[in-house]
């Protein structure tokens, strides 16, 4: 386990046993980071009533750390290039377990929620270097088998993260599921400093400027996206948008003016790069219209009791933990393309056989269409995340796999505000209108997905 980090390997990724011991404090930090957002999510109706706050006011332990990692992504990731990634990896994983610490000992819902922030920034540090670290780690032709791994484990853990919180609160005090993150944060550093690589570093200062821009564009542009949602005035959203537009704006202009920006311009710009960051944000978007409006349509339309909810919202994480493995060992020797267009048409008809559903179905006939979903999801999004890594420069990885991570995000608030938007336009029917919609998103990112086949062919002959 006590291993010198390496340099900057010369070899394709590290050697054995280092490889796997890195390997061991990647994926166990992910789980703690993906384990943490479920959690927090299910504990919520408990710690409004130990700190005796309304619903809505304890939405902010769930959408301050939601926030405070969208806003850092691409700065962090910047920061990664400059610094090195395993500095940022460690540093955000540190933050995060000493801010899971100060989670359980909070007295006070505002002190949980300013607890829940920095959780944020920490796990930014983890989320927007993590791929790039993985490119350092595991040879070249298993690139994509890792990505495999790494979407099977947070499949994973987002199944297992529900029944973990009910069986914890069942015995234990909210503030203890805060409390294992500690043990296996510090596990996951010791491993990590003795094993984790070092990587390229850019030999430019980091922009203060520009990560201050974007941290108000993706700010304004969440807030806008969930205001819009929930309803609120044309003016704030007019507003919103305004601020949005203005902040962009001065970022993009200082982005043009130097070869390796904090918005990273050099890589949009390539074929490859630009529409398989498009694919991500609207198969994101399908996505979370569809985890938003399911719950709805299976309890409110369809009379399904929550306790047949949740084992019905299953079959759809357990097909991406089956499948992504799979196309990532695919993608390793096939187009990620091709790959990604077949599972993304797949995913769009089983969104659409969702919506076909008879007002009174069967527990298999549901289950079918979500594994249908699933899989076809699981099949598209290794194959997309190796091409989006794999087609930036190797010293750009981390910016790379910062706007990976702001393309999840920005596709999933996306989703979650459409779905709002619908239910509160059409009422309950509108969970079933926005599966319609989620087919329609998940069909144009394949159509995206196989218009990239000639840019692939181009970009790996190069």
């Amino acid at each position: 386990m006590l291993h010198r980090p390496q340099a900057v390997p010369a070899s394709d990724g590290l050697d054995a046993p280092q490889r796997y011991w890195a390997w061991l404090a990647i994926l166990l930090t992910v789980t703690l980071a993906v384990l943490d957002g479920t959690i927090a999510t299910v504990a919520l109706p408990s710690i409004a009533a130990d700190f005796g706050a309304s619903p809505s006011a304890s939405i902010w332990i769930v959408n301050g750390y939601q926030l405070a990692v969208v806003v850092s992504l691409l700065p962090i990731a910047s920061l990664g290039e400059i610094l090195g990634y395993r500095r940022v990896y460690l540093a955000g994983v540190a933050l995060f377990t000493a801010a899971s610490l100060a989670c359980m000992l909070s007295t006070s819902l505002p002190a949980l929620s300013a607890a829940r922030v920095m959780q944020g920034f920490g796990g930014a540090g983890v989320m927007s270097v993590n791929t790039a670290l993985i490119r350092y780690v595991v040879p070249k032709a298993k690139f994509g088998t890792a990505l495999g791994i790494n979407a099977l484990i947070v499949a994973c853990a987002a199944t297992a993260g529900p029944a973990i919180a009910g069986f914890m609160l069942t015995w234990f005090a909210w503030p203890w599921l805060f409390a294992i993150n500690v043990p296996l944060g510090v596990l996951a550093i010791a491993i990590g400093f003795f094993n984790l690589p070092m990587s390229d570093r850019a030999q430019r200062r980091f922009d203060w400027v520009s990560a201050l821009l974007s941290a108000m564009t993706i700010g304004l542009m969440v807030a806008t996206i969930d205001t819009l949602g929930h309803g609120a005035r044309a003016a704030w959203v007019a507003a919103g948008i305004a601020g949005m537009a203005a902040a962009a704006t001065l970022l993009v202009r200082r982005a043009m003016r130097v070869a390796e920006p904090l918005l990273p311009l050099d890589l949009l710009r390539l074929p490859v790069f630009a529409m398989s960051i498009g694919t991500s944000i609207s198969s994101f978007t399908a996505q979370m219209l569809a985890f938003v409006s399911l719950p709805f349509a299976f309890q409110t339309i369809m009379g399904f009791s929550p306790a047949e909810v949740g084992m019905l919202m299953m079959p759809w994480p357990l097909a991406t933990g089956f499948s992504a493995p799979l196309a990532g060992r695919l993608a390793d020797r096939y187009s990620p393309a091709i790959l990604g267009g077949i599972g993304l048409a797949a995913m769009a008809a089983g969104l659409a056989a969702l919506m076909a559903l008879p007002e009174h179905p069967s527990i298999p006939d549901v289950a079918w269409r979500m594994l249908l979903c699933g899989a076809g999801f699981g099949f598209f999004q290794t194959p997309n995340n190796r091409t989006l890594i794999t087609s930036a420069p190797k010293e750009r990885s981390g910016s790379a796999s910062g706007m990976l991570s702001t393309a999840r995000l920005t596709g999933q608030t996306t989703g979650a505000a459409l779905a709002s938007l619908l239910l509160a336009r059409f009422g309950i029917t509108g969970a079933v209108t926005a599966l319609g919609v989620a087919s329609g998103f998940a069909a144009l990112a394949a159509a995206v997905s196989l218009a990239r086949i000639g840019f692939f062919r181009t970009h790996e002959a190069k």
